[in-house]
Order: structure tokens, then C-alpha cells, then sequence
């Protein structure tokens, strides 16, 4: 066998041994079942290993055969005004990649996160290097650039605190005897605040926050009850 045809199938084991190292390593990291904030950055490291490693890869396998070592170098050399001039065309798409890391690491946003970005509300479907899918109401998909959602306000409705803000508001006589009101009814809440004052009515928010989620409802129907009594048992 020739050199050229030794170093031609070098070549080739190399780039076999890469699409296999690609193909392990994905499978790896796609068997894991994570927590969404710790998948999504999961997510864009395996789009940023996989390509590191084909690039790795291609390189290899092209610098064993020395013709193209010597073209390479003959490229790189005069190639950097070439770069530079692509550097600035591509600087967008540069943004895009920088903002991508940035998204999978401070996670204003995560897979399966309920989101509002421009007007329009979905949920995460897919975070790329690039560009972020979320899945609308109507199934269609909205593709937004990372640099756009790095850069402007992002409503994420998965993301709050785990417990729920129960929340009634009541009218009271207003006068001398409304502070005495309001006093009454902090036993009832968290937090008493008189939001609107109109002739001789007062309006009186009173919130209580509950541990869990999805239980706003029913809190807010016993805190209607609470209040009822009390007020009852002040005018009594």
C-alpha cells in the first residue's frame, strides 16, 4: 500500500473514531433525565461539544495527509484579513452563540418554561446555540433569536415563588372607625392595605399567602368567609 493511501485511510479512521465519539458522547448526555434548569444547560453544552469535537475531528484527520498540512498553512497565513472581514459579517451570529451560553447559564428562561416574549406567550420547546423555539397556544412556533431574548424583558410565568396569593377585596364604612377595621382584619391576612376611598365607602384589600400552588381559589373563598365573620363580630 501506497503512503498516500496509508494516510488517506488514517484519515478516515480518524474521522470514524470522531462521528463516534460524537455519537457516544450525545447519547450520554441525552439518557440523562434532569431537572429543566439543569437540562437546559445540558442542552446547548451538548450542541457545544458535538461541534468542538467534529471540528476537532476534521482537523485531525485533514493534517495527517501533508499536502493538505502544507495548503493549511499556506491558508492560515494569508487568510487573516479574510477572517477578519468574516468576524464582522458574522458578528450577529457570534451574539446569537454568546447569548445562548449566557441564557443557559442565568436561565431567564428554561425547557418547558411558560413564557411572554413579544406579545406572544408559549412555552420553551427548544433552546439552540442560536435560537430559541417556544411553542405557541395555536401549536404554531415562534424562533427568536438568543440575542433578542438576552437583551429584552422576557414574562416567565413557571418561575415564581411556590407559594399562592390569596387576595379579597371588601368595602367598609369610611370614618372614624376604619382604622379600627383595618386592625381587626390584619389578624385575617398577611398584609391590609385601604386601596380606594369613595364617599362613605372605604375599599379594603386584605391578602394572605399560601404554601403551594393552585389553591388560590379556595383561599380566597375561606378568606371571604374569615372576613365576614369578623366584621360581623365587630358590628355585634
Amino acid at each position: 500500500m501506497s503512503l498516500f493511501w496509508q494516510r488517506l485511510l488514517i484519515a478516515i479512521v480518524v474521522l470514524a473514531v470522531t462521528i463516534a465519539s460524537a455519537k457516544v458522547v450525545d447519547w450520554r448526555i441525552s439518557k440523562r433525565s434532569l431537572d429543566p434548569s439543569v437540562a437546559t444547560r445540558y442542552r446547548v453544552l451538548r450542541r457545544m461539544l458535538m461541534a468542538a469535537i467534529v471540528f476537532v475531528g476534521i482537523l485531525s484527520a485533514l493534517l495527517v495527509i501533508p499536502e493538505v498540512r502544507t495548503v493549511a498553512g499556506g491558508v492560515l497565513a494569508s487568510s487573516a484579513v479574510i477572517g477578519l472581514v468574516i468576524g464582522f459579517a458574522s458578528q450577529r451570529t457570534i451574539g446569537n452563540v454568546v447569548a445562548g451560553i449566557l441564557i443557559a447559564v442565568t436561565q431567564p428562561l428554561r425547557l418547558g418554561d411558560e413564557v411572554e416574549v413579544q406579545g406572544t406567550k408559549g412555552v420553551v420547546e427548544e433552546i439552540g446555540l442560536t435560537y430559541t423555539w417556544i411553542r405557541t397556544r395555536d401549536n404554531d412556533r415562534l424562533v427568536v433569536p438568543n440575542e433578542k431574548l438576552a437583551s429584552e424583558s422576557i414574562r416567565n410565568s413557571t418561575i415564581r415563588t411556590e407559594a399562592t396569593l390569596a387576595e379579597v377585596s371588601v368595602q367598609v364604612p369610611a370614618g372614624a372607625g376604619l382604622g379600627r377595621v383595618v386592625e381587626s382584619l390584619r389578624g385575617e391576612g398577611d398584609e391590609v392595605v385601604v386601596s380606594e376611598l369613595s364617599g362613605d365607602k372605604a375599599t379594603v384589600v386584605v391578602r394572605r399567602w399560601i404554601p403551594g400552588e393552585g389553591a388560590a381559589e379556595q383561599a380566597e373563598s375561606d378568606l371571604r368567609i374569615a372576613i365576614s365573620e369578623r366584621l360581623a363580630a365587630e358590628a355585634s
